[in-house]
């Protein structure tokens, strides 16, 4: 270990209270191998059923949902070990036990599907609206819109045996940044060293000393660069099998592969890309003003995280970002205020930087019978503050799911995933806005805001841009090595960037940073949820009890129906390009405010 690496401290130097408790999971591990060995036995009996499905599909059909229910306790109890200490050998081979397990339960259950296609529809018809199987109604009637694309019985058992094979190369990819790989340490300007992570990566982008920003970029990246080939090929296997897995299931891209089971329309992705396009020139405005506010001639990649305010900041410890959030949150009513202190006072979140901890952020919410799991990465600033509103805001989705929905309807939907937690930062940031009404304090709370645009409107549709152009390529037979990505990839900041930024040459590797290309066309749903959110803040912000009352509604839904209609319980139609256009119309509002604020 290097010296830098001793000065992150390890998770037995964190006061426990900031750190999740996992025993509300199971109090010890032999409590898990018990459940574990359980879920083995059920996983065995139902295997049993292969050929009987017909004679009694309500119990097959409970059966495995029972199973499920069983398993993500399992799951999820060695991954949050894991991502809490990716460096624990012990709580790493939990995690490959418990994703074997998962995956010869995925394997054992191959056959239900099928058999249940095989019924007559009349009959499966009759599942559906069978009164005491309403809690299945929705997954029967998801079943029948998958019929084309489910396989016989074998080949359903041979994908399912694969799924350990196709998800080596996220694995692989968490383990070769979140362990192995290590990044220079950063020299500050009194000649100290201090260690670079990705953890602490964010707060040396948005260092005021310029050439902090650019000296971490450039080890982030340079980083990434030596790794290229490896990455690349990483990269290259998790495309190549999306495209291989959607022809194999007869569906005409990877992409429709992702969204049609979602029931999202392919045009909600190509209308994000073309807004996001015709937006462009408000992004350009915004980008010159930063360049004129920050004093400088060239305006280059690594300046577009800096505060544009110098002269002010929100020093926010863990404890005053968190009353902020609740502060900020109390539109919400106050049965949701109650949770989230439940949540810090009970342990679900994961606060802090340690070493060997995932970087980044996100919340875990399957565990039905539990309660929600949120791993922060905490640096004491604004941006952490909203994270913590974020996370909650999964969480808060999650929890109202759960406790309004049956197990088999609690999963909301992807598209709807990053609605709650945007909708979070987006009341929070209105409530700081009448707080701190001095004009630089306004300059650096609307600058936050403009990099929410930003950074979740274009820069995540531009990953979705990304993921489109190499799925395409590899559906072609184009070959996806580190040049041709990186080449991709940096035309596609040219294309974002390029009239107003230096778009330095190291941007070029960013891509191998980004996790969510391990799970494919999913970051576009961060865009469409900043849009719709931004919607929803203003009707809850404006309307009061009645809008809180429809966006519970909204929130308690789950998948008891599709994610469309999800929305449009609380007043919101993201089938339509509208509500991606009034939210950049807020952006140039928030633009205008902005550029008064710094006048």
């Amino acid at each position: 270990m290097s010296e830098a690496e001793k000065k992150i401290p390890r998770r037995d130097e964190i006061d426990p209270k900031y750190l999740w408790n996992l025993a509300d999971i199971f109090p010890t591990q032999d409590a898990w191998e018990a459940a574990f060995h359980k879920v083995e036995e059920e996983t065995a009996a139902f295997a049993r059923l292969e050929g009987h499905v017909a004679e009694n599909p309500r119990e097959a059909i409970r059966s495995w949902y029972r199973l499920g229910d069983e398993i993500t306790p399992v799951y999820d109890y060695a991954f949050l070990a894991k991502e809490a200490d990716n460096g624990d050998q012990n709580a790493q081979a939990m995690t490959d036990r418990a994703r074997g397990l998962y995956v010869r339960l995925m394997s054992a259950g191959a056959f239900l599907e099928p058999e249940l296609l095989e019924m007559p529809e009349a009959d499966l018809l009759a599942v559906q609206n069978d009164p005491d199987m309403s809690d299945y109604s929705e997954f029967v009637r998801r079943l029948l819109l998958q019929k084309p694309h489910t396989l016989t019985k074998g080949e359903e058992a041979i994908l399912a045996q694969m799924g350990e094979i196709v998800q080596g190369p996220d694995a692989i990819f968490s383990m070769l940044t979140a362990v192995d790989m290590k990044f220079p340490d950063m020299v500050l300007p009194d000649g100290t060293t201090e260690p670079l992570t990705e953890g602490t990566f964010s707060q040396y982008r948005e260092a005021l000393d310029r050439d902090v920003r650019k000296q971490s970029f450039e080890h982030i990246f340079h980083t990434y660069g030596s790794y290229g080939n490896t990455i690349s090929s990483i990269c290259s296997t998790a495309v190549k099998s999306d495209v291989v897995l959607s022809s194999v299931r007869h569906y005409a891209s990877a992409r429709q592969a992702a969204m049609e089971p979602l029931e999202i329309p392919e045009v909600v992705y190509d209308n994000l890309i073309s807004v996001m396009h015709e937006s462009l020139p408000i992004l350009d405005r915004y980008l010159e003003l930063r360049k004129k506010a920050m004093g400088v001639d060239e305006l280059h990649m690594y300046d577009l995280y800096a505060p544009i305010v110098s002269d002010y900041e929100m020093n926010l410890p863990f404890e005053k970002a968190f009353q902020l959030v609740l502060d900020g949150l109390k539109p919400m009513g106050e049965d949701y205020l109650d949770k989230l202190r439940e949540a810090h006072d009970h342990r679900w979140m994961d606060v802090y930087p340690t070493l060997h901890k995932s970087s980044g952020a996100f919340s875990s919410g399957s565990l039905a019978d539990v309660h929600p799991y949120v791993l922060l990465n905490h640096n004491d600033n604004l941006d952490s503050a909203f994270t913590i509103a974020h996370e909650l805001g999964h969480s808060m989705h999650s929890y109202y799911s759960n406790t309004h929905q049956p197990s088999p309807k609690r999963d909301y939907s992807l598209f709807v995933a990053e609605v709650a937690s945007t909708c979070n930062e987006a009341v929070m940031m209105r409530y700081l806005l009448t707080q701190f009404p001095e004009k630089k304090a306004q300059a650096f709370l609307l600058n936050h805001f403009l990099e929410q645009f930003r950074t979740t409107c274009f820069r995540q549709t531009m990953f979705a841009e990304f993921e489109k152009i190499v799925h395409d390529m590899a559906q072609k037979g184009q070959p996806l090595t580190q040049d041709t990505l990186n080449q991709v990839y940096l035309e596609l900041n040219k294309t974002y960037y390029g009239r107003v930024c230096d778009v330095d040459d190291f941007i070029k590797y960013e891509w191998m940073r980004i996790p969510h290309f391990y799970r494919a066309f999913y970051v576009y749903v961060y865009a469409t949820g900043l849009c719709a959110a931004i919607s929803l803040s203003e009707k809850i912000l404006t309307e009061g009890e009645r809008a809180v009352k429809d966006y519970r509604k909204f929130l308690s839904a789950g998948c008891s129906v599709p994610p469309i209609e999800a929305l449009k319980l609380a007043g919101i139609d993201m089938s339509s390009p509208e509500p991606l256009r009034e939210a950049m119309k807020v952006f140039s509002e928030t633009l205008d405010r902005f550029e008064e604020a710094i006048s």
